[in-house]
């Protein structure tokens, strides 16, 4: 790339694997922070790379989806495999050597932050799942999209935005909350299938994120991916993942893959109920069919104000 571009490596600082050392804290940094002179530094990474270490997502097999704003699903791959439709991202990972593949579902927690703050103020987030947890799935046939701010995998359309299909009068709050949820559970079961096209094995599921803490959602996601996933003990995914490659850099752990198998251990496993997995994808069916049927309209609306 730098030579198609004719732009001078040697203009650029060295890029380093997340467990390498890249400085040393200095003198005045440990006096500011209250830090011991000389604390190696290690290069680090991004939020994703970062909580697939804390998750032990570090060898092939592995994967993670998180529910936080956006939601991702990560899987861990040793060889180069990429998506000809764009549709998910490659990455180097955390794990020298190796790569990351990943799907985003561009608004996940945040479709039901959105829908609290504006219809739901006067609840917890628990006593939405309570309401959720007695309407049916499907929602009474009520479909939520959750492009609220467009959307990446799979459709790559800035255009797209968020959708209620199938709006009745019988439809209360919680219908609409729990096709909120689902409709985003669908958006990061699209990710899955799309790593599943390309290749890439995702046999062992954890779950992180501010979703993953609520046994409602957890279990969604569980019958509709119709495999089980592991809850961590760590809620803080990334911040464990950076703490592993900090030890791996110092030291303390040989490689990356020992310091996973040493601090990261799961608490809980939510098994898929399978009648439940069969009424989803129902649902799911019709969910896919919805984008490519707006497409169009989706365009159309963006370009109103041109």
């Amino acid at each position: 790339m730098l030579k198609k571009l004719e732009i001078d490596e040697d203009l650029l600082a060295k890029v380093y694997e997340s467990p390498e050392v890249t400085g040393y804290v200095t003198e005045n940094a440990a006096k500011a922070c209250g830090l011991t002179n000389g604390i190696p530094v290690a290069a680090g990474a991004g939020d994703n790379a970062a909580a697939a270490i804390g998750t032990g997502v570090c060898e092939n097999g592995k994967a993670f989806t998180t529910i936080g704003t956006s939601g991702v699903v990560f899987a861990h791959t040793d060889e180069t495999i990429f998506d000809p439709k764009g549709r998910i991202h490659t990455f180097c990972c955390a794990v020298p050597g190796a790569w990351h593949v990943m799907g985003v579902t561009q608004a996940a927690g945040l479709s039901l932050s959105w829908f609290k703050n504006q219809f739901a103020g006067d609840l917890s987030y628990r006593e939405i799942d309570n309401l959720c947890e007695n309407i049916p799935i499907g929602s009474d046939k009520l479909i939520y999209l959750p492009y609220l701010m467009g959307e990446r995998t799979p459709v790559l359309d800035t255009n797209a935005r968020g959708v209620f299909f199938g709006l009745s009068a019988m439809h209360t709050r919680a219908h609409m909350a729990r096709a909120v949820m689902e409709g985003v559970s669908y958006s990061l079961k699209n990710c899955l299938d799309v790593l599943c096209e390309v290749g890439v094995a995702a046999a062992d599921m954890a779950l992180c994120g501010g979703g993953a803490k609520g046994s409602f959602w957890r279990g969604m996601i569980a019958d509709l991916f119709n495999m089980p996933v592991k809850i961590m003990q760590s809620e803080e995914g990334p911040a464990l993942g950076a703490a592993i490659l900090a030890g791996c850099a110092s030291g303390i752990f040989k490689n990356v893959p020992e310091g996973c198998e040493k601090l990261v251990k799961a608490k809980h496993e939510q098994q898929p109920n399978k009648t439940n997995h069969a009424e989803y994808e129902k649902y799911y069916q019709v969910y896919n069919s919805l984008y490519p049927s707006l497409k169009s309209n989706f365009s159309m609306l963006a370009d109103l104000d041109k």
